[in-house]
């Protein structure tokens, strides 16, 4: 039996997980089967133990694989062997005694507002629904901080014009309320009529390609990259860039750490602190660059203390 696949089948149809989150347990699973084949063709998951998966993992980090990268491979793995212990497969898990790997703490990728002033306002798109729809699809992120499943996920019934909001389906199947403005909503509802009309529909998915049908992950990635390669030098340049955009300037606006946190659709304001650290990075920056005494930027350990209060 491939338990792989009765895995998949499980999580997708009886915990309702995203097609892009199935397909991600399986691209980790299928990727610790190979390596414990190369090693014993005869193995099967009953065989195999703690010291297996610690020589995989040891195997990955030697060929290069980030320390983030394979801490979600393991949570796909505990997920996995929870459920082969559940189904009575095996009897002992082997990740009860797997750490993660340390990782160095990383500060988001985000753009600045002037770049993206820049994007919106100064780039020229094409004058055709495509143009305008990724156009959309840029502003969309910045001013509503969505996950790119989240704006692909969205339909145009999940739109409230009334009170300017988008009702969007996040992580866990666990709906959220963001709010708009005005230059998102006219945005909004001079592509939904121009949609209307290819689709023929009032409902259904909101973002679509030319020929009427939801947009797909790898056509939004790519539109995001096209565009934001326009304004910024940076490597990385996704849909969650735009998200931390998004979070950033709301922060250094003013706004409220729980509100953006609620914004975002986090389960705990930790995860938005990150966002905190960014932007107290900034102000010691302009300090530097701006004050007539140009003191001497604050060091690594008044930072982290810094960190740790906000």
């Amino acid at each position: 039996m491939d338990y792989i696949e009765t895995f998949l089948k499980y999580i997708a149809v009886d915990r309702g997980l995203s097609d892009t989150t199935v397909q991600t347990y399986k691209n980790d699973l299928r990727a610790l089967e190979r390596f414990l084949l190369s090693q014993d063709e005869t193995l099967d998951w009953t065989l195999v133990d703690k010291d297996r998966v610690r020589l995989w993992i040891a195997d990955r980090m030697d060929s290069g694989v980030e320390p983030q990268t394979i801490r979600r491979a393991l949570s796909s793995l505990r997920t996995f062997f929870r459920y082969l212990v559940m189904m009575d497969v095996i009897t002992v898990n082997p990740m009860q005694l797997i750490p993660n790997p340390k990782t160095p703490r990383q500060l988001p990728h985000f753009l600045r507002q002037q770049e993206m002033d820049h994007l919106l306002d100064d780039v020229t798109f094409p004058d055709t629904f495509m143009g305008r729809r990724d156009r959309l699809i840029l502003m969309t992120f910045y001013e509503a901080g969505l996950r790119i499943s989240e704006l692909i996920g969205l339909n145009a019934e999940n739109i409230s014009w009334d009170r300017n909001e988008l009702r969007v389906l996040g992580k866990r199947n666990k709906h959220r309320i963001v709010p708009f403005g005005e230059e998102l909503r006219n945005a909004l509802m001079t592509y939904d009529a121009e949609r209307q009309e290819k689709t023929g529909s009032a409902t259904g998915p909101f973002f679509v390609n030319d020929r009427g049908v939801r947009a797909t992950d790898s056509e939004v990635r790519r539109t995001v990259k096209r565009y934001l390669s326009l304004v910024t030098t940076q490597k990385k340049r996704t849909p969650h860039v735009l998200r931390h955009t998004f979070a950033t300037v709301l922060l250094n606006n003013g706004a409220d750490l729980e509100a953006v946190k609620n914004l975002l659709g986090h389960e705990s304001v930790a995860t938005t602190q990150v966002y905190t650290h960014t932007t107290f990075t900034e102000l010691q920056k302009a300090y530097a660059a701006a004050h007539p005494r140009n003191a001497a930027e604050p060091t690594p350990a008044a930072e982290e203390e810094r960190g740790e209060d906000a």
